[in-house]
């Protein structure tokens, strides 16, 4: 198996969606292959990685820390990778998907505050609440 590269995910803390994935991806990272920086916070520096907020508000962004930058759905194969999901990983990986996967992609990042308004907040406290009984 080869060594996989950290990959920083720039994500948007304000979408409580986003927040949750975030989450969940986190309790996934025991292998401290992921890091997460809001794109609302100080930690992100659009001139350091090259994305603009705009841009990154646009599209989920990804970086290596080698600093390639990768963008929308290739970020997820990666981080579910790094996540030790496998199956996700080889679905959002698969080359007939992507079509699909970017088209219900572009909806979703135009309409991710309204698609999060009405599942986010479930899907927050549903993850916190997992975590919550994994950590226990």
């Amino acid at each position: 198996m080869t060594q996989l590269e950290k990959l920083t995910l720039f994500y948007d803390g304000a979408c409580p969606l986003c927040q949750a994935e975030i989450l969940f991806l986190s309790g996934r990272n025991q292998a401290d292959l992921l890091d997460f920086v809001d794109i609302n916070s100080e930690r992100f520096d659009p001139q350091k990685v090259g994305v603009s907020c705009e841009a990154a508000l646009a599209a989920m962004y990804g970086q290596f820390a080698s600093g390639e930058l990768i963008q929308g759905v290739a970020v997820f194969p990666e981080a579910y990778r790094r996540a030790n999901l496998p199956r996700l990983a080889w679905f959002f990986s698969r080359k007939s998907m992507q079509p699909f996967l970017k088209l219900g992609y572009l909806f979703f990042a135009k309409n991710r505050h309204a698609i999060s308004s009405l599942f986010g907040p479930t899907a927050l406290r549903l993850v916190k609440s997992k975590s919550g009984a994994l950590s226990s």
